[in-house]
């Protein structure tokens, strides 16, 4: 799948030959294509991929939350438990409110790390500058995930009715660190989820755009992305079901961490359990893959020509 690439062929590598060979210090447009260096140019490039980035992500957590709701519920449902249908959409406000800057930093440090590394790398080892960059973005936006997740799987498990609630009272009964409950869990099933998700949906778009020469059009980037994504939430099922067990507990304390948990789980539930919710999580992450590179791609488009427009019309004037 990761297919190996000529050095002449790369979409990637023929863009940061071509913008480093016409570098202008004063166009955003150098650093979107990834071979500008200069401060400016680096902020222009991460405002650019902030701004897709939380757009991206806010149109995924409200488009597909119930679907999110459903699959926590099946994942702490012990043997022979039912879940609940009400409340789909609870804690979808506050959960907005911390998606926003979480994405737009993912995909803030996702970008210009991925360039900086497609540099400084051999393009026979793209894959591993797209793994890498997934993962540094995904610890990156983590302070601000963790948190948000807390807040959102256990308003999604009726343990609190609002978000300020929600932090309020756990700040009260577990202290700071009860907001980032579950850190190394988290930390676990997301470097290899955003790492693994990125290079699959970076890898395919590199191939597509060599074989059919020309760049993917909306549908084929929708594609790809829920490709991605269903695959990569699929295998990661197991690491997301721990993680959730471990945010959710709250000061209860029934797992002591992360081995702990495992072994609870596979002693008392068997090893089925550790696939609880793939079926909702492969279809909430599938849909939504292909929505957030949708919407990331045409917003960086968007904001590419916007910023060409804008420079074009100042080279005028000058």
């Amino acid at each position: 799948m990761l297919a190996k690439t000529s050095q002449a062929h790369s979409p990637d590598v023929l863009t940061l030959k071509m913008s480093s060979s016409h570098k202008n210090p004063n166009d955003c447009l150098a650093t979107v294509s990834g071979g500008a260096d200069t401060p400016f140019d680096f902020l222009c490039n991460f405002y650019d991929r902030v701004i897709a980035g939380g757009a991206a992500g806010v149109f995924v957590e409200a488009a597909l939350y119930p679907i999110d709701t459903i699959k926590t519920r099946l994942q702490v449902a012990h043997a022979g438990g039912k879940i609940m249908l009400k409340g789909l959409y609870s804690g979808l406000a506050g959960n907005l409110a911390g998606v926003l800057p979480a994405s737009a930093i993912f995909v803030g440090v996702y970008e210009p790390t991925k360039q900086k590394l497609l540099k400084a790398l051999p393009e026979n080892l793209s894959a591993l500058a797209h793994l890498t960059a997934g993962a540094i973005a995904g610890a990156a936006s983590s302070v601000v995930r963790v948190p948000t997740e807390v807040v959102k799987q256990r308003m999604q498990t009726a343990q609190f009715s609002s978000a300020p609630d929600a932090v309020r009272l756990i700040l009260a009964k577990e202290g700071f660190k009860g907001l980032y409950a579950g850190y190394g869990s988290f930390l676990l099933r997301d470097l290899p989820f955003d790492a693994v998700q990125f290079c699959i949906y970076e890898q395919l778009r590199i191939g597509f755009k060599l074989a059919a020469r020309r760049d993917l059009n909306d549908p084929e980037v929708a594609l790809i992305g829920a490709f991605a994504g269903a695959v990569t939430g699929a295998i990661t099922t197991p690491l997301d079901v721990i993680k959730t067990r471990l945010m959710v507990q709250g000061s209860e304390n029934q797992y002591r961490g992360i081995y702990d948990c495992v072994r609870t789980v596979m002693r008392e539930e068997g090893s089925p359990a550790l696939w609880k919710g793939i079926g909702p999580r492969v279809l909430w992450i599938g849909i939504g893959g292909s929505i957030f590179f949708g919407v990331l791609e045409r917003t960086k488009q968007i904001l590419e020509e916007r910023r060409r427009d804008l420079d074009s019309n100042s080279s005028k004037r000058n």
